[in-house]
């Protein structure tokens, strides 16, 4: 990449911004084209929002200034433009598709409108509109019921607790947070959340949103069962929003197909974050989405040997508070497979657990719920792949020391 060359960047989150502010810092203009009003903000850090710890303008990032507003409709590959909605076109000599994920929105009868949307009293929980907007619903009282029990169900579950609504959490697994736990974590988790009012139903799928004059007034389950509801929360997930790479004809599977350049199947357009699907996986979280725009950045800047190899991603819930903190933690394989060795402290008391998997003398995984002190030390062992001494002495101090987390 020469130093004239312009670079474009499609969206501001995580991912963009970071992008755009490396950029910056290496003597690299850029272009960048974000559609919401609000200002750039940490998505991991909404739940906080909904639950009144934080204000929005304490999440804001710190984004370079100039950022264009508007929403892009189009790229002509040919000719290296992007079009917006308003009919502005910008040219680019290198586009980055930041454009991150959508709500999972999940095929329940009554769930739009006739005009394709979604009843009063439904939320998606995805950006800072979708966040203010439940927070103005919310008053002591109100009944709620969210829909999946991932992180971002469990997140929103406990923010909302914390707000004084009277909670239903309906998840469709036989437990919580399925992906990231192993069962004795998931049954912590659900404990906590039951300690502070929260109603938690698993192996429950929701098949029915009812409406009148076009407001939510309950959720029917598989089983005929009804809930009242004032306000439904969608937790479903998200999936990378691809609509542009698709409708630009590049290569899109799972996520927008790139290589370790963050390349796409156009040379001149790369992609980074929760739309990119690198080695076919689609992370969808924070950690890879910085790295990988701090490798895209090197790169655009001049760095020939800067590459994304992928990311070992740890998954992380912070969600503290004066009268009931909570913590958790999760990386690699948290089930052990057979032959593998297991390590588990728990304390029911304090409703802490710690469990770590080791496999051939390396350790693959672990999960840690309630105290976090030893995450760091863990993690780090986790990501250099490095053998564990045989007396597993080291293991066992790692398990109970503070290793900075």
């Amino acid at each position: 990449m020469t130093s004239n060359e312009r670079v474009v960047v499609i969206g501001t989150g995580l991912a963009g911004v970071r992008l755009a502010r490396r950029l910056g810092e290496l003597g690299t203009p850029v272009t960048l084209i974000g559609e919401e009003e609000h200002r750039p903000y940490n998505r991991v850090l909404l739940a906080d929002v909904l639950a009144g710890r934080y204000s929005p303008e304490v999440i804001a990032l710190p984004a370079p200034t100039g950022i264009v507003r508007g929403r892009v409709t189009g790229i002509d590959r040919a000719g290296r433009t992007v079009t917006c909605a308003d009919g502005s076109v910008i040219a680019y000599d290198r586009l980055v598709l930041a454009t991150g994920s959508n709500p999972v929105l999940p095929p329940l009868r009554g769930l739009f409108t006739a005009d394709r949307e979604l009843p009063e009293g439904v939320h998606a929980f995805r950006t800072m509109d979708d966040c203010l907007g439940l927070a103005k619903a919310i008053r002591p009282g109100v009944r709620a019921v969210v829909i999946g029990g991932g992180l971002l169900g469990v997140s929103a579950a406990r923010a909302l607790a914390r707000r004084g609504a009277q909670v239903v959490l309906a998840q469709q697994s036989e437990r919580l947070m399925e992906r990231q736990l192993d069962p004795a974590a998931s049954r912590l988790v659900e404990r906590h959340l039951t300690e502070l009012g929260v109603e938690v139903h698993t192996e429950c799928r929701v098949r029915d949103v009812r409406c009148v004059a076009g407001a939510v007034r309950s959720v029917e389950m598989a089983d005929g069962y009804a809930l009242d509801a004032d306000i439904v929360v969608l937790a479903c997930g998200v999936h990378p929003r691809v609509g542009l790479a698709q409708a630009a004809g590049l290569e899109v599977r799972k996520g927008i197909v790139v290589d370790d350049e963050l390349r796409t199947s156009d040379p001149h357009v790369h992609a980074v974050g929760d739309c990119v699907e690198h080695a076919g996986t689609v992370y969808g979280l924070a950690t890879p989405a910085l790295e990988q725009a701090d490798a895209l950045a090197a790169l655009l800047a001049g760095d020939a040997d800067a590459r994304y190899t992928g990311t070992r991603s740890l998954t992380r819930l912070t969600l503290t508070g004066p009268d009931s903190p909570f913590d958790l933690a999760a990386f690699g394989e948290t089930q052990a497979l057979p032959g593998d060795d297991v390590v588990q402290l728990t304390d029911a008391t304090r409703g802490t657990y710690r469990k770590v998997v080791v496999r051939d003398d390396r350790l693959v995984g672990g999960v840690l719920v309630g105290d976090l002190g030893t995450v760091g030390a863990l993690a780090r062992a986790w990501e250099g792949a490095e053998p564990l001494p045989s007396d597993g002495g080291p293991l066992l101090h790692l398990l109970t020391n503070d290793g900075g987390s």
